[in-house]
């Protein structure tokens, strides 16, 4: 059903329009219910002749602005706006802002001078001096004195044990501004004692009476250096050092080490150049029955060039070392050495690793031996080191701003390395030292390999911690054993700054087992030598401070206090518990 409106002009009473709609409307309503109550739906078969092909009708796109088309229309009405702004009261006032306090650190006064006193048992006494002194703003002169000694005392030691150990240091340093150069000079003087005899034989009273156990050593020493900032030539040194003792032994060491560089694109090449003199006397020959003097004089001139290459993590340096040795007892030798290092950054500071190999030819000295072992005799035979290579690889880095690490391992290869064995007595016995109480030297190709690691601990600024620890694998080539040499080394060191007052610190050293030759026994020459076993030891030390002011403090040191009388050397028992006490006084003057 269609329904027609048609527009008409009816009354123009607006009561009786209404009316006229009203009836309409209902009407319609009616004959639209009434119809659909008629209509039925039925089911139907349909049957499909064709094939339904569709089709797609024309799209027509919607206008974007459409036309309006309304007989009534309105005129929008404009609209005006205009803001009244009304004061808001605020009871708020902001404050300025103020920079947070630093705790700073009162600065430490630095002193050019100090002097420190101490006194402890076995009548030991520590006396130390050192002075700065500005001659004017390049130039300055300094003073260090050392001296340390002790009267003995060990348990069961029937010699006298007493030491000295003195020296004396100066230089004078000048600094310009193309160059600085300086001068040093010194003198030392040590006194030991043969002290360590065998149990056997046993000795009677009148005959330990007799020996004279003393030992005195002096030196002196004289050097210059010369640094250049702009030139080729970038450094010289040249060191002289005389070292003898009371057994009229005589030695003479001259060292001179000039060095030029200059760079090459990103690059630098350097070449260094060595003169190493050493010309030296014994009183006595090397067969203790022979009163003959025993001379050695060596002349090794050496170079080493080197290429240093620099990139972003790599650092690598390429060289060599070539000598030319002049033995005036033996002929004469060309040596060749690798002089190879690198490091890369893996990981930033948090792990490099590192490696190399590197050879050289060591001046073996008298005064070297003396401070390795200060009870040899004073017969030894003087020869220089080859090391053919040390081969090296390991890690190091920072884990965190708390931990450091280091490991590493290496094998070394050395030609005629020297190793302390100790002496057979003398059936003469001429001197103190010929009483199976003193050392030598054995030279022997050694390889070892070695592991190192160490870890450190900057818990913070006033606590440090570290550990380190070694182990040594030795082949020889001719010598039954590695003598005098340990397999394991460890240590163990720490530093509190407990407060602005109070300070101390602490070390513990680990020696492993070591060999030597038993001399007490006669051995016959047909019959191999014996060895005996020296005790790994434990050495801890632990020094306290109190400082009262920035220039008076006081310090008390305790030395091996686990009390033990270990053997250094065979025969050679240390002194025991060690307390030293004393004074530091810092001032200008």
């Amino acid at each position: 059903m269609f329904i027609y409106f048609k527009k008409i002009k009816l009354f123009s009473s607006n009561k009786f329009q209404k009316s006229i709609i009203a009836f309409l409307c209902t009407g319609l309503v009616c004959t639209v219910a009434i119809a659909q109550e008629k209509e039925t739906l039925d089911t139907e078969r349909v049957v499909i002749v064709k094939t339904y092909t569709p089709t797609i009708s024309d799209a027509f796109k919607i206008k974007s602005t459409p036309v309006e088309n309304d007989s009534v229309t309105q005129q929008k009405k404009q609209i005006r706006y205009s803001i009244f702004s009304v004061p808001v009261a605020s009871t708020y006032t902001p404050e300025k802002g103020k920079a947070a306090n630093i705790d700073r650190p009162k600065p430490i006064e630095i002193y050019d001078n100090y002097a420190t006193l101490g006194f402890g048992n076995y009548t030991s006494v520590l006396a130390e001096f050192y002075s700065n002194f500005q001659v004017n703003r390049s130039d300055n002169v300094g003073v260090y004195l050392h001296h340390n000694s002790s009267q003995g005392g060990i348990k069961d030691v029937k010699l006298d044990d007493k030491f000295y150990n003195t020296f004396l240091d100066l230089n004078y340093t000048s600094r310009t501004r193309d160059y600085t150069y300086g001068i040093e000079a010194g003198a030392e003087h040590q006194l030991y004692n043969w002290y360590g005899l065998p149990k056997n034989p046993v000795l009677t009273q009148g005959q330990i009476d007799a020996i004279d156990p003393q030992q005195s050593y002096f030196g002196a020493k004289l050097g210059g250096k010369l640094q250049f900032d702009d030139l080729y030539f970038k450094n010289a040194s040249l060191n002289y050092r005389f070292f003898g003792d009371a057994f009229s032994s005589r030695e003479h060491h001259l060292i001179a080490k000039p060095t030029f560089e200059f760079e090459m694109g990103d690059n630098l090449i350097t070449t260094n150049f060595i003169v190493d003199y050493l010309k030296g006397r014994f009183e006595r020959s090397l067969d203790l029955g022979l009163q003959t003097p025993n001379q050695y004089g060596y002349l090794n001139l050496g170079i080493n060039p080197g290429l240093i290459i620099l990139r972003d993590n790599l650092t690598l340096n390429l060289g060599a070392i070539l000598y030319y040795g002049v033995d005036e007892n033996e002929k004469n030798d060309l040596f060749i050495y690798p002089k190879i290092t690198a490091s890369y950054r893996l990981l930033d500071e948090t792990v490099i690793a590192y490696g190399g190999i590197e050879g050289a030819l060591k001046q073996n000295t008298y005064r070297d031996a003396v401070q390795n072992n200060p009870f040899v005799s004073p017969t030894l035979a003087i020869s220089p080191t080859s090391t053919l290579y040390d081969a090296y690889i390991g890690l190091k880095g920072k884990v965190s701003d708390v931990v450091s690490y280091n490991v590493r391992g290496s094998y070394v290869s050395e030609d005629k390395k020297p190793l302390f064995v100790n002496n057979t007595r003398s059936v003469l016995g001429l001197e103190g030292y010929d009483y199976g109480n003193s050392f030598a030297y054995r030279y022997d190709d050694v390889n070892t390999i070695k592991g190192y690691g160490e870890l450190n601990f900057e818990i913070s600024k006033k606590f440090k911690l570290g550990v380190s620890g070694e182990y040594f694998n030795y082949s020889l080539e001719k010598e039954q054993e590695a003598w005098n040499l340990p397999e394991t080394k460890a240590s163990v060191f720490m530093d509190y700054q407990i407060n602005t007052q109070w300070f101390a610190g602490a070390q513990l050293f680990y020696v492993g087992e070591r060999k030597d030759i038993n001399n007490e026994l006669f051995i016959l020459p047909s019959i191999s030598e014996t060895a005996l076993t020296l005790d790994s030891y434990l050495d801890a030390n632990v020094n306290l401070g109190y400082r009262l002011n920035d220039q008076l403090s006081f310090f008390i040191k305790g030395n091996n206090l686990l009390g033990e009388n270990y053997e250094r050397w065979v025969n050679f028992p240390v002194q025991g518990i060690q307390v030293l006490g004393g004074v530091t006084y810092k001032f200008d003057y």
